[in-house]
């Protein structure tokens, strides 16, 4: 299941623990808007540590391996774009200021790296024992792409009925109002008693919500990586790397979401073109890993240039407006 040397894992996780530090001890200690200009040096940053352990993992399991692993990471931050945009809706679904936006992602990564390492654990074990899960994974890429191509990519999703929200009021007392950045503090009991009860904050029904979107966004972009490598490090490491950079360049992507309006066809194209190599490997052999990221680097490259040519006069969605001017402020 480990795949590697427990030493080679532990290595990894003093490297995320150490940036999550960083991040919020040194650049976010305290709770402030977080604009552009920041979200990129930020993301650069991210981007920078992630270029550099795919560098060592170039250097030490070899040319394969870390081919694969920059092209997962590729694959795993472009198809997160959409987690952007829903992300962006909760937000203001909720009425989250901006300077509380950023600790609900970074609190957010730590489910994250629970939930992905569960999903990928599964995975692995899956492809490990039962081979033909391949083809499932294969066929499903294939028929997500294509009606993700073929879907109206105007609709936004519906955030107030979602059944993991509804549950969470069920089964949590929640307050009417934020409370700064607490996700729980104590309110009196309805009943009149005088007892002060644990209560949930919209806060922490957004980073429920967060969680939630990344488990559904996961079913995409896990398969997508395993149709790269089955290396259960390198498919976990790429993806949670391609995640850190993601929150990080939240603030900007939100800030001008129509402009990349038209990237979601090319990701389409590159699930499609994902979903075909694992079938054509399982028939024919092995697709070069370098193939695989020159093809997938073009498709996205050219996607961001059409959309950013395309979208220069085009006017946002009223579901793009909102996500623009929640990143904005201009909800509050």
């Amino acid at each position: 299941m480990l795949g590697k040397p427990l030493w080679v894992w532990l290595t990894f996780a003093g490297v995320v623990v150490a940036l999550l530090v960083f991040d919020l001890g040194l650049f976010n200690r305290k709770d402030h808007v977080m604009g552009v200009g920041e979200s990129l040096r930020l993301s650069a940053f991210y981007i920078g540590a992630g270029a550099l352990f795919g560098a060592w993992v170039w250097w030490w399991m070899g040319q394969t391996a870390g081919v694969s692993f920059f092209t997962g990471f590729l694959i795993e931050k472009s198809l997160s774009l959409d987690n952007v945009f829903v992300i962006s809706l909760i937000f203001a679904t909720f009425a989250i200021p901006r300077e509380y936006q950023h600790r609900v992602l970074f609190w957010g990564i730590l489910g994250v790296v629970v939930l992905r390492g569960i999903m990928i654990g599964a995975g692995t074990a899956l492809v490990h024992n039962f081979e033909w899960m391949l083809w499932v994974f294969g066929a499903f890429l294939l028929l997500t792409g294509v009606k993700m191509l073929f879907s109206s990519h105007d609709e936004a999703p519906d955030i107030a009925s979602n059944p993991v929200l509804r549950l969470a009021r069920r089964v949590l007392r929640v307050s009417k109002d934020l409370h700064g950045h607490k996700f729980f503090v104590r309110e009196p009991a309805p009943d009149g008693s005088g007892r002060r009860v644990l209560t949930a904050t919209p806060l922490f029904l957004a980073l429920v919500m967060v969680e939630s979107a990344d488990v559904i966004f996961a079913v995409d972009s896990v398969p997508a990586i395993f149709a790269i490598t089955t290396d259960p490090y390198i498919v976990y490491t790429s993806n949670i790397f391609a995640i850190l950079g993601l929150r990080a360049l939240y603030f900007a992507l939100a800030a001008m979401i129509h402009r990349f309006h038209y990237l979601k066809y090319a990701l389409s194209i590159v699930l499609i073109f994902i979903g075909g190599k694992i079938i054509y490997t399982q028939l024919y052999g092995k697709v070069d890993p370098a193939l695989s990221l020159a093809v997938t680097a073009a498709l996205l490259a050219g996607g961001v240039v059409v959309s950013l040519i395309k979208s220069r006069n085009e006017q946002p969605t009223a579901a793009e407006a909102l996500v623009e001017s929640s990143a904005s402020g201009e909800n509050r």
